[in-house]
């Protein structure tokens, strides 16, 4: 099995599931403008899916053309609200609004996580979890809000399943790793198999 690999991302739960799971990574972030890339996907009607997976992909190939004969991991998470993706907020005025959007209903998390290597994609995998949230009146959202700091909302959007925001939701269908932004059961398997 690959013992490193180069994450190509610089979340750090991503890197502890890594870690924890006995795969040691060098972190160098793709510092893609991913707004841009959704923007034009976007536009071209590209399904939430395809936009998880082409992100992925973009930071992946990107940064394994910098590190030669390396393994490098590139990742990405999507909310999919009945198909329209809820992108990180800015601020908190949007953090709330997100929130409100979100509350009550049923949406989907998509991860997809990539590998590539010189430049190219060598393999990929998308996976996806329904997360139904609580309905909640506008003074807990506030309070909830009140209770994350600026950097955790910023990086991971307006939940971080791991600690507070397990609270939000009356129903969690899917695998923890999957919406914490790294199915690592698949990245395991298939680097478990992978002659370098």
């Amino acid at each position: 099995m690959v013992k490193e690999i180069i994450l190509a991302s610089k979340s750090n739960v991503r890197k502890k599931i890594l870690n924890i799971n006995g795969i040691n990574c060098v972190v160098a972030p793709s510092n893609l403008d991913e707004d841009i890339i959704k923007s034009s996907l976007l536009k071209e009607k590209a399904s939430p899916e395809f936009i998880s997976k082409n992100l992925a992909e973009l930071k992946a190939n990107k940064v394994s053309l910098k590190f030669k004969n390396k393994i490098v991991l590139g990742a990405d998470s999507v909310i999919d609200l009945n198909g329209e993706i809820i992108s990180k907020p800015t601020n908190r005025v949007e953090a709330l609004e997100i929130l409100k959007k979100l509350n009550g209903k049923p949406h989907k998390l998509i991860s997809s996580v990539c590998i590539s290597k010189e430049g190219s994609m060598i393999w990929n995998y998308t996976d996806k979890a329904t997360l139904t949230m609580k309905k909640m009146k506008d003074e807990e959202l506030i309070k909830y809000l009140s209770k994350i700091k600026d950097e955790t909302l910023y990086a991971y959007n307006v939940y971080q399943i791991e600690s507070e925001g397990r609270f939000l939701f009356s129903k969690i269908e899917g695998d923890k790793d999957t919406i914490m932004g790294l199915p690592i059961k698949k990245i395991k398997e298939y680097l478990s198999n992978l002659k370098c």
